[in-house]
Formats: C-alpha cells, structure tokens, sequence
C-alpha cells in the first residue's frame, strides 16, 4: 500500500473514475429491466466489450464469486466491478449507483399503490421490454460461454449443469458440486506446483430452505412493526438468501404473510410484481414492503438491511478474488464454477423465454433485438428503449 500523499493528479484521476462508476451503474439501475440475469448481460456489454474495465476471465470469476456468496448476484457483480476499478470508493460507489434508481422507482410504485389501491400498469411496454432482454442475454450467455469453456471437460461440465439446472437440482449444489468436480480432475491433470493451498468456501449447500425459513423467524406480534424489527427481519433475508429475485417470493411469504402476518397474500403479490416491473435488482421489492410497512422510514431501513450484507460479502472476497488464481486447486475450482454459472444462466433464459415469448410480436421483438445487436453493436440499453416504445403500437 503506497502511504504517500495522493498528488492532485492522482485525486483527479480517482475523482474520474468515480464519477464513471456512478454514471454507468446509475444508467444501468434504471433501464435494468428483466432480472439479473439481463442486468450481468448489460454490465459485461459495458464494462468488458465497451469500456474493457475487466477482462472476459476477470467478469466470469466476479460472477462465479457472486453465485457463491448469498445475496443479488446482479448487485454484487456490480460492487465487485466497482472494487476492481476503484478499490474500496468505487465498491460503495457502484452498488449505491446501482440500487439507488431501483429503489426510487419502487418507492414511488409505493406511494401510488398506497395512494390509489392498485398497481399502474404498463403492460405493453414491459412485455416489449423483456422480448428483448431475451437476445441481450443470449448474447452476453454466448460471449461468457467463450470464455468459460477452455476445453472439452469444462462444456461436458456446462452441459450437464445445465441439465441438472432444467431437472430442479438446488443452483447452490450445482456450482459447489461442479466446482469441487471440476477442481478435483484439474489438480489431478495439472499437479499443483506449491504446496498452498487455499481453503474452499464453507459447505454452504448444507443450509437447507427450512434452516434459512427459521433464520427469517422474529418472535414478535402481527401488529404494525417498528423500524428496528422491519430492519432486523431485511437484513436476516439479505444474509442468508441464496437464488437471488427467483426465490424471494417463497422467503417473504413465508416470513411475512405467515410468521408476521404483516401482509395479506394481494399484497405481497403485488409488491413482488412491482420488483419484477421495475427496473434494477429485484430486491427493491423491500422497499415496496418496507413503506407499506412503516412509510418513508421503513423504505429506507428495509432497503439499506437487504442489501448491506452484499457489501460485507463483497468486501471480504474482492480483495481476494483475483489472488485465488495462482493455486492450481482454486483456479480449477473457480473455472469449474464460472462454467456452471453460465449454464444456470442459461437455464434461467430459457425458462424466461418460455415465459415470454408468447404471440409473433413478442417474438419478433426479440429477433429483431439480436440481430440489431449482431449487426451493429449497438449498446444493449438503446435496445431496450426501442423495444419498450415499438410495444406500446405492437402489443396490446
């Protein structure tokens, strides 16, 4: 670490970098429609193809890394991105930038839902919106595929991750186990040439859903919450919750509707099709909840506790994550994981497109997206505007 002074060259330099972390996940906080899957395929558009922040290795390893730890995988790509250009600033300055619009925007959805007693409803633009997340993200699968795919072992590994994924097996034993695999066969194939090794991840696959549904309990009464429990209660899912916006519905309807009868079942719905609606990471559906729950006040505390967690985590393993490569045993596990990884995304697409691509329009839409994409490389998030104005004339 250098202690000397920084020259104001040096402040300039740092101020810059900061200041186009901020822009860019700003930008991307708020045109992220389509869940995280869309949200990493946007940021490997901008910060491996456009402005080559990371190289192709370094985003896969962030995003394996991310798959590992509990929390938005999206939002802690994101503060990862932000570490590796700009150390400790640049991480709180690229999460903050990224879940901020999200959170805006899903407290605005808040008060009208309050206010109005119904969900505003945009169908149309949306539906166009994520036709053509669909090619964004097959895109960004294909170019990540690339790079994730050394050899004829790791696609035989994709390939049956990626069965296993469509099969229902748990994402968790999916990467660890594929990892552990993976590792195991590229120590023996390449014996290690030190004897460090470095410890693997804790077996986190042995936290069942019941065990983290029982780490959602709050013995405390069904009545209106203060902002201590509405804290305690965001901050225990944002720990602990693996599987990202997929899985958040089962967590909160089990810890809200039935363990803290706070929310009726309309109610949860609709709180996570607003996070689903809006864009950024899905978990701004907290703050929806947190202002139902306690107005302004709960908003701010429900989305700083479920997502404060991802920080700490990131915090920890950034400094690290590139380090790992130097032993055989880490490497292996980690290129093992980043190929699992892109085979669950993979999976995740296809059971969205099956989702989404209903009627010629839809459908059209996504065509007309990828090969825009192919064609001129134009930036993903022109893509998504264009598509969004062409659903309101299209799609009814």
């Amino acid at each position: 670490m250098n202690d000397q002074p920084l020259t104001p060259q040096s402040r300039t330099h740092a101020f810059s970098r900061l200041a186009e972390l901020a822009a860019l996940f700003l930008k991307l906080g708020t045109i992220g429609f389509g869940g995280p899957a869309a949200h990493i395929a946007l940021m490997e558009s901008e910060v491996v193809q456009k402005r080559n922040w990371v190289t192709k290795q370094q985003f896969l390893d962030m995003l394996g890394a991310a798959n590992l730890i509990p929390g938005p995988t999206s939002t802690e790509m994101a503060i990862n991105v932000g570490f590796a250009r700009a150390g400790w600033s640049g991480l709180c300055v690229a999460g903050v930038s990224f879940i901020v619009p999200a959170a805006l925007i899903t407290g605005a959805f808040a008060w009208a839902y309050v206010r109005f007693g119904a969900l505003p409803r945009a169908v149309s633009v949306l539906t166009a919106i994520q036709a053509a997340i669909i090619a964004i993200i097959a895109l960004a699968i294909w170019r990540l595929g690339k790079s994730a795919v050394k050899d004829a072992r790791l696609a035989a590994l994709g390939g049956l991750a990626l069965a296993a994924f469509l099969s229902g097996l748990n994402p968790l034993i999916i990467l660890f186990g594929g990892g552990v695999v993976g590792m195991i066969i590229n120590v023996r194939l390449s014996p290690p040439r030190s004897s460090v090794l470095f410890s693997l991840p804790p077996p986190l696959w042995r936290i069942t859903r019941m065990d983290w549904l029982g780490l959602l309990a709050i013995p405390i009464p069904s009545a209106r919450p203060s902002l201590l429990r509405i804290g305690l209660f965001f901050l225990k899912i944002g720990a602990v919750l693996y599987g990202g916006g997929y899985v958040l519905l089962a967590f909160l309807e089990q810890g809200l509707v039935h363990q803290q009868a706070w929310l009726t079942r309309q109610q949860l719905v609709d709180a996570i099709a607003i996070g689903q609606f809006t864009p950024g990471p899905v978990f701004s559906t907290a703050t929806f909840i947190g202002y139902l729950l306690g107005g302004y006040p709960g908003a701010v505390v429900a989305t700083i506790a479920i997502f404060l967690p991802s920080f700490l985590y990131v915090g920890l393993l950034a400094p690290l994550l590139f380090r790992l490569r130097k032993s055989p045993w880490m490497s292996g596990f980690m290129d093992s994981v980043n190929v699992c990884a892109v085979a669950l995304m993979a999976g995740v697409t296809l059971k969205l497109a099956a989702a989404i691509l209903h009627g010629w329009q839809t459908v059209l839409i996504a065509a007309i997206a990828l090969a825009v994409l192919l064609r001129w490389k134009i930036s993903p998030v022109w893509v998504v505007l264009g598509a969004g104005c062409t659903g309101l004339g299209l799609i009814r």
